[in-house]
Protein backbone atom coordinates (compact mmCIF):
# COMPACT_ATOMS: atom_id res chain seq x y z
CA UNK A 1 0.00 0.00 0.00
CA UNK A 2 2.02 3.42 -1.03
CA UNK A 3 0.76 5.36 1.30
CA UNK A 4 1.69 2.89 4.52
CA UNK A 5 5.04 3.70 6.09
CA UNK A 6 5.08 0.80 8.79
CA UNK A 7 7.51 2.92 11.18
CA UNK A 8 8.35 1.69 15.32
CA UNK A 9 8.01 4.97 16.63
CA UNK A 10 3.71 5.60 16.49
CA UNK A 11 1.46 6.33 18.72
CA UNK A 12 -0.72 3.38 19.92
CA UNK A 13 -4.52 3.71 20.24
CA UNK A 14 -6.21 0.14 21.95
CA UNK A 15 -3.38 -1.93 21.09
CA UNK A 16 -2.66 -0.77 17.51
CA UNK A 17 0.23 1.14 16.81
CA UNK A 18 -1.04 4.57 14.49
CA UNK A 19 0.82 7.03 12.17
CA UNK A 20 1.65 10.55 14.15
CA UNK A 21 -0.08 13.90 14.58
CA UNK A 22 0.46 16.10 11.84
CA UNK A 23 -0.28 19.34 11.40
CA UNK A 24 -0.41 21.31 8.14
CA UNK A 25 -1.74 25.36 7.18
CA UNK A 26 -4.65 25.16 5.12
CA UNK A 27 -3.05 27.45 2.63
CA UNK A 28 -0.49 25.01 1.85
CA UNK A 29 -1.17 23.68 -1.36
CA UNK A 30 -0.40 20.13 -0.24
CA UNK A 31 -1.92 20.24 2.99
CA UNK A 32 -5.57 17.95 1.45
CA UNK A 33 -2.77 15.65 -0.14
CA UNK A 34 -1.32 14.75 2.41
CA UNK A 35 -3.72 15.00 5.50
CA UNK A 36 -5.89 12.47 2.84
CA UNK A 37 -2.92 10.14 2.77
CA UNK A 38 -2.04 9.92 6.92
CA UNK A 39 -5.90 9.60 7.20
CA UNK A 40 -5.92 6.65 4.56
CA UNK A 41 -3.33 4.78 6.63
CA UNK A 42 -4.98 5.42 9.93
CA UNK A 43 -8.42 3.83 8.71
CA UNK A 44 -5.65 1.01 7.40
CA UNK A 45 -4.88 0.49 10.73
CA UNK A 46 -7.93 0.37 12.53
CA UNK A 47 -9.86 -1.10 9.93
CA UNK A 48 -8.06 -3.28 8.03
CA UNK A 49 -10.71 -5.62 6.77
CA UNK A 50 -13.01 -2.54 6.31
CA UNK A 51 -15.68 -3.95 8.30
CA UNK A 52 -16.55 -1.52 10.34
CA UNK A 53 -18.62 1.19 9.23
CA UNK A 54 -17.13 4.79 9.22
CA UNK A 55 -18.98 7.77 10.39
CA UNK A 56 -17.72 11.14 10.28
CA UNK A 57 -19.23 13.56 13.50
CA UNK A 58 -18.63 17.33 12.94
CA UNK A 59 -19.26 19.11 16.03
CA UNK A 60 -20.10 22.81 16.18
CA UNK A 61 -22.74 24.82 15.37
CA UNK A 62 -24.01 28.04 13.15
CA UNK A 63 -24.48 30.18 15.49
CA UNK A 64 -20.69 31.38 15.77
CA UNK A 65 -18.27 31.56 13.18
CA UNK A 66 -15.06 30.08 14.77
CA UNK A 67 -17.69 27.29 15.99
CA UNK A 68 -19.39 26.51 12.20
CA UNK A 69 -16.04 25.06 11.07
CA UNK A 70 -17.58 21.24 11.88
CA UNK A 71 -21.12 22.13 10.42
CA UNK A 72 -19.51 23.07 7.11
CA UNK A 73 -17.18 19.83 6.91
CA UNK A 74 -20.45 17.92 6.84
CA UNK A 75 -21.79 20.23 4.13
CA UNK A 76 -19.15 19.80 2.13
CA UNK A 77 -19.29 16.08 2.51
CA UNK A 78 -22.53 15.66 1.37
CA UNK A 79 -21.62 17.33 -1.20
CA UNK A 80 -19.23 14.51 -2.57
CA UNK A 81 -20.33 12.02 -4.81
CA UNK A 82 -20.94 8.54 -3.55
CA UNK A 83 -19.38 9.00 -0.43
CA UNK A 84 -19.34 5.60 1.45
CA UNK A 85 -19.65 6.56 5.05
CA UNK A 86 -22.33 8.40 7.46
CA UNK A 87 -22.13 11.80 8.38
CA UNK A 88 -23.21 13.54 11.51
CA UNK A 89 -23.10 17.55 11.87
CA UNK A 90 -23.96 19.79 9.06
CA UNK A 91 -25.25 23.38 9.07
CA UNK A 92 -28.87 21.82 9.09
CA UNK A 93 -28.28 19.42 11.46
CA UNK A 94 -25.35 20.45 14.06
CA UNK A 95 -24.03 18.63 16.68
CA UNK A 96 -22.98 20.24 19.43
CA UNK A 97 -22.62 20.56 23.23
CA UNK A 98 -26.43 20.21 23.88
CA UNK A 99 -27.28 16.73 21.72
CA UNK A 100 -23.88 15.24 21.60
CA UNK A 101 -23.91 12.78 23.81
CA UNK A 102 -27.72 12.12 22.25
CA UNK A 103 -26.14 11.61 18.98
CA UNK A 104 -23.07 9.32 19.87
CA UNK A 105 -25.50 7.08 21.59
CA UNK A 106 -27.36 6.90 18.04
CA UNK A 107 -24.51 6.30 16.22
CA UNK A 108 -24.03 3.09 18.58
CA UNK A 109 -27.41 2.34 18.04
CA UNK A 110 -27.04 2.48 14.70
CA UNK A 111 -24.20 1.09 13.23
CA UNK A 112 -22.08 -1.85 14.56
CA UNK A 113 -18.48 -0.78 16.34
CA UNK A 114 -17.84 1.89 13.98
CA UNK A 115 -14.96 4.00 13.31
CA UNK A 116 -15.49 7.59 14.18
CA UNK A 117 -13.50 10.69 12.63
CA UNK A 118 -14.22 13.29 14.33
CA UNK A 119 -13.79 16.68 13.74
CA UNK A 120 -13.91 20.43 16.12
CA UNK A 121 -12.68 23.96 15.90
CA UNK A 122 -10.46 25.01 18.68
CA UNK A 123 -8.63 27.91 19.68
CA UNK A 124 -4.47 27.97 19.81
CA UNK A 125 -1.29 30.15 19.77
CA UNK A 126 -1.53 33.19 17.30
CA UNK A 127 1.56 31.16 14.94
CA UNK A 128 -0.86 28.12 14.94
CA UNK A 129 -3.91 30.26 13.85
CA UNK A 130 -4.92 28.28 10.07
CA UNK A 131 -3.77 24.86 11.24
CA UNK A 132 -5.54 22.05 10.60
CA UNK A 133 -4.15 18.82 12.76
CA UNK A 134 -4.93 15.42 12.15
CA UNK A 135 -4.41 12.89 15.72
CA UNK A 136 -4.83 9.55 16.47
CA UNK A 137 -7.48 8.90 19.52
CA UNK A 138 -10.55 10.95 21.14
CA UNK A 139 -11.53 14.16 20.48
CA UNK A 140 -12.28 16.15 23.87
CA UNK A 141 -14.73 19.09 22.62
CA UNK A 142 -15.15 21.96 24.51
CA UNK A 143 -12.60 21.81 26.73
CA UNK A 144 -10.76 24.69 25.64
CA UNK A 145 -14.18 26.85 26.62
CA UNK A 146 -14.44 24.66 29.70
CA UNK A 147 -17.13 22.29 28.71
CA UNK A 148 -17.36 18.83 30.15
CA UNK A 149 -18.74 17.04 27.62
CA UNK A 150 -17.68 13.24 26.53
CA UNK A 151 -14.88 12.39 23.95
CA UNK A 152 -15.66 11.36 20.78
CA UNK A 153 -13.63 9.56 18.35
CA UNK A 154 -10.76 6.90 17.09
CA UNK A 155 -9.12 9.51 15.36
CA UNK A 156 -9.96 13.18 15.24
CA UNK A 157 -9.19 16.73 13.13
CA UNK A 158 -8.93 19.94 14.40
CA UNK A 159 -8.71 23.33 12.78
CA UNK A 160 -7.04 26.00 14.87
CA UNK A 161 -9.61 29.01 13.68
CA UNK A 162 -8.40 32.10 16.32
CA UNK A 163 -5.97 33.08 19.18
CA UNK A 164 -6.98 31.28 22.57
CA UNK A 165 -6.64 32.44 26.12
CA UNK A 166 -8.86 34.87 26.58
CA UNK A 167 -12.94 35.52 26.04
CA UNK A 168 -12.69 32.48 24.22
CA UNK A 169 -16.53 32.43 23.86
CA UNK A 170 -16.03 36.14 22.34
CA UNK A 171 -13.24 35.26 19.96
CA UNK A 172 -15.19 32.60 18.51
CA UNK A 173 -17.75 34.88 17.72
CA UNK A 174 -15.59 37.21 15.70
CA UNK A 175 -13.61 34.79 13.53
CA UNK A 176 -13.11 35.26 9.97
CA UNK A 177 -16.12 33.38 8.12
CA UNK A 178 -13.36 32.75 5.20
CA UNK A 179 -10.76 31.21 7.26
CA UNK A 180 -12.60 28.78 8.59
CA UNK A 181 -14.93 28.09 5.13
CA UNK A 182 -11.59 27.79 3.43
CA UNK A 183 -10.38 25.16 6.46
CA UNK A 184 -13.84 23.31 6.09
CA UNK A 185 -12.86 22.80 2.30
CA UNK A 186 -9.34 21.38 2.99
CA UNK A 187 -10.64 18.82 5.98
CA UNK A 188 -13.47 17.64 3.98
CA UNK A 189 -11.28 17.06 1.06
CA UNK A 190 -8.86 15.19 3.06
CA UNK A 191 -11.22 13.15 4.17
CA UNK A 192 -12.87 12.15 1.31
CA UNK A 193 -9.02 11.68 -0.08
CA UNK A 194 -8.51 9.78 2.37
CA UNK A 195 -11.52 7.08 2.13
CA UNK A 196 -11.09 6.92 -1.62
CA UNK A 197 -7.30 6.05 -1.17
CA UNK A 198 -8.20 3.00 1.20
CA UNK A 199 -11.25 1.72 -1.59
CA UNK A 200 -9.37 1.80 -4.29
CA UNK A 201 -6.47 0.10 -2.42
CA UNK A 202 -8.89 -2.91 -1.04
CA UNK A 203 -10.85 -2.87 -4.87
CA UNK A 204 -7.07 -3.57 -6.29
CA UNK A 205 -6.71 -5.78 -3.41
CA UNK A 206 -9.41 -8.06 -4.56
CA UNK A 207 -9.34 -7.44 -8.41
CA UNK A 208 -5.52 -9.26 -7.25
CA UNK A 209 -6.59 -12.11 -4.82
CA UNK A 210 -4.86 -10.14 -2.24
CA UNK A 211 -7.84 -9.92 0.26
Amino acid sequence: MPFISRTSNRDTYNGVHLPPKLKYNYQDPLAAEKLGEALAEHLQWLNPDGHRPVVVVSIGTDRSTGDCLGPLVGNNLLQRPDLPLAVFGTLEEPVHASNLAEKINQIKALYHDPLIIAVDACLGQSENVGAITLAPGALKPGAGVNKNLPAVGDIHFTGIVNVGGYMEYFVLQNTRLSIVMNMARQIAAAIYRGISLVYEYRHQAVAQGLQ
